[in-house]
């Protein structure tokens, strides 16, 4: 999966396991995309196992869905969680050489 691709299903995995009812409108605010990139998105995350869809009524007039991790969501929300600060930090270390090379330059060294 690519990295864009992996930092929006941590986004949808992480947002799931703190509010499994919310609605596909407020995820996709959360996670910052369309709700066409949030549903596609979300349709793979069931599709690998990750989250199971359940319906619940929240009216007598119409029917939500809350979303589970599966037992495999919650184990791939951990893998996915350490590969990205993994990257995260690798980019923070390089991030921070380069700032202490322009500040070494700006200082006239």
């Amino acid at each position: 999966m690519p990295p864009v691709a992996d930092e929006l299903s941590i986004t949808i995995l992480r947002r799931l396991a703190d509010s499994p009812d919310v609605n596909q409108r407020e995820l996709a605010q959360h996670a910052g995309v369309s709700l066409g990139r949030l549903n596609y998105a979300l349709r793979a995350l069931v599709d690998k196992g990750w989250v199971k869809v359940g319906n619940f009524s929240r009216s007598p007039y119409k029917l939500g869905y809350a979303y589970l991790l599966t037992p495999g969501g919650i184990e791939a929300k951990a893998k996915l969680t350490r590969t990205f600060l993994d990257r995260k930090m690798r980019e923070y270390d390089a991030l921070r050489d380069e700032i202490e090379r322009l500040q070494h330059e700006v200082e006239g060294g």
